[in-house]
């Protein structure tokens, strides 16, 4: 299985060349084996896919956070490719709760990148 670090590297070079890439989103584990198959280079999970797969609304209090949380990691468990996650937003509104997703490490990384490509 493909490092984290190798994966973000891909994610990264297909927003730095040329023109446009189109990512797909898979709703489950046997869609994003799928849509590897035919030839996309990363994927992006989807909180409304899931939600309709499993005959719920698309709405953050439709899906607990450990069922999105799950999903996510079964795409990016099924696949060598990217994955850019749909969390919503961030299951909480409050500090406190956001500390507690632990999402901090995502955000520095993005701020990071940003910079970089801001100093271009």
């Amino acid at each position: 299985m493909e490092k984290q670090q190798d994966k973000h590297l891909k994610f990264r070079a297909l927003h730095d060349r040329e023109g446009a890439f189109v990512i797909p989103n898979p709703w489950d584990a046997g869609s994003a084996r799928i849509l590897a198959a035919v030839g996309f280079e990363a994927l992006a999970t989807t909180s409304a896919g899931l939600a309709f797969s499993i005959g719920r609304r698309d709405s953050a209090a439709a899906l607990a956070r450990d069922v999105i949380l799950q999903n996510a990691r079964d795409i990016v468990e099924a696949t060598e490719l990217p994955v850019s996650a749909d969390l919503e937003d961030g299951f909480g509104k409050d500090p406190p709760v956001l500390r507690r997703n632990d999402f901090a490490g995502g955000r520095r990384r993005a701020r990071r990148w940003l910079d970089r490509r801001r100093n271009r």
